[in-house]
């Protein structure tokens, strides 16, 4: 990096900030100096309880301000393409949460605005710059399990909040979107490519979205994956690749835990290995920072993103019409 420190802005007071804000502090390049509302009051008060310095009673404000050089987006799903390219088109660089967007379209806009406005946007998908991950992609390129045959990930807790914002169908919500997408992620990072056929079912809740969903994915060269994901499920959370002399299982992915390593089985033999405990959000956070210093893509690329969303676009539409679907 340069000695350059960039200034970042939350555009929003939500829940997951609580996250960014300590690595915030704490990254030698990045400082966090503002966040907004559309409540200025609220604004005012969250900006006093975290200490930060401005707050801006309006997101337009915060996007205005000559002093912020990185936008966090931390809205619900249906807002996300809006406001990043609202952000692009106001000169900052822009680390928006999974899922990206919510169709391809609005991928592909969102890119021509960074594009053109030469900024550089990411996918907050945190536990892709973790060591775990990158660890359990080495093994894999490396033949430890010999050619992979299956993948299966899964993710779900019980969501319990009635008035919560991922259980509204208009707002992107469902457990695809909010939870399926790390296994799906995660799984075509491994492979390396895109399914070439899915085929989704889901359980619908009360308000219309999928409370529990299940895809299976079909890639070139034989390869199978399934993955899980729902809100009405106890906590839940691991991927297992199946390769043909042995097996990986990851207890933790998402949030890994210093003392559940890597499970690398081959034959009668399972071997421990163990990876570097570190804070993902603060490597996502310096790796947007080192992608704005280097002018390079951020380790999420959009294109990355865009091959994610367009499989869980196909997925809900499987679930929806009851057959497979080509990509």
């Amino acid at each position: 990096m340069t000695g350059r420190v960039l200034r970042w802005g939350l555009l929003g007071t939500a829940r997951i900030n609580r996250a960014v804000i300590p690595p915030l502090r704490v990254s030698r390049g990045n400082q966090l100096v503002a966040v907004a509302s559309r409540d200025a009051a609220k604004a005012t008060s969250y900006a006093r309880e975290w200490g930060i310095e401005r707050a801006h009673g309006s997101y337009e404000a915060l996007l205005s301000d000559p002093g912020i050089d990185v936008v966090y987006i931390p809205l619900p799903n249906h807002l996300h393409a809006e406001w990043a390219i609202r952000a692009a088109r106001a000169g900052k660089h822009v680390l928006c949460e999974k899922p990206l967007a919510l169709d391809v379209s609005e991928v592909d806009a969102m890119e021509a605005a960074a594009r053109e406005n030469g900024v550089v946007l990411a996918e907050a998908f945190m536990y892709r710059h973790h060591p775990q991950t990158l660890k359990v992609k080495d093994l894999v390129e490396g033949g430890a399990i010999g050619p992979v045959r299956l993948v299966r990930g899964t993710f779900s807790f019980p969501l319990s909040r009635p008035d919560d914002v991922r259980l509204q169908p208009e707002w992107g919500g469902g457990c695809l979107w909010d939870l399926g997408c790390y296994p799906l992620s995660f799984t075509r990072f491994l492979l390396g490519r895109e399914p070439v056929e899915v085929f989704g079912s889901q359980v619908l809740g009360p308000s219309g979205i999928d409370e529990t969903f299940v895809g299976q994915l079909v890639f070139r060269g034989g390869v199978l994956a399934q993955i899980d994901a729902g809100f009405r499920s106890p906590v839940r959370a691991e991927i297992e690749i199946v390769g043909t002399s042995g097996t990986i299982r990851v207890r933790h992915p998402w949030k890994p835990v210093p003392d559940q390593p890597i499970l690398l089985t081959r034959g009668e033999e399972t071997e421990p290995v163990a990876v570097a405990e570190c804070d993902r959000y603060l490597l996502e956070i310096e790796d947007l920072a080192e992608a704005v210093a280097a002018g390079r893509s951020p380790r999420v690329s959009l294109a990355e993103s865009r091959g994610n969303v367009a499989t869980i676009v196909a997925l809900l539409e499987s679930a929806r019409e009851g057959r497979p679907v080509r990509l």
